[in-house]
C-alpha cells in the first residue's frame, strides 16, 4: 500500500495535487511490476488531488476499467453541544 505519507508528505501537504501524482505514480510503478492489465479505482476524501491521482494513473498506462467513490456521507451529522447554563 502507497500513501502520500509514507512518501514523505506531512500535514497539509499530503492533500495536494502533486503529492497526488507522486503516489499515483508509484501505483503505475507496482501495476506494471506485477502485471495487472485492469485496475478499479476506489477514491476517498476531498480534495482536488483525487482527480489528479486518477489522471496521473491513466498517463502512466494504467488502464482503468472503473472509478468509485467511497467518501463517507454522514447521515444526520455529531451530535449538537448541551446548551450552555449561566
Amino acid at each position: 500500500m502507497i500513501s502520500s505519507g509514507k512518501i514523505g508528505f506531512k500535514g497539509t501537504k499530503k492533500g495536494t495535487p502533486y503529492a497526488a501524482n507522486r503516489v499515483a505514480e508509484l501505483m503505475a510503478q507496482n501495476i506494471q511490476k506485477f502485471k495487472l492489465d485492469k485496475i478499479h479505482v476506489k477514491v476517498k476524501g476531498i480534495g482536488s488531488g483525487r482527480e489528479s491521482a486518477v489522471r496521473a494513473l491513466a498517463t502512466h498506462g494504467a488502464n482503468i476499467v472503473s472509478i468509485e467513490d467511497k467518501t463517507p456521507i454522514p447521515h444526520n451529522g455529531c451530535r449538537p453541544p448541551k446548551p450552555r447554563k449561566v
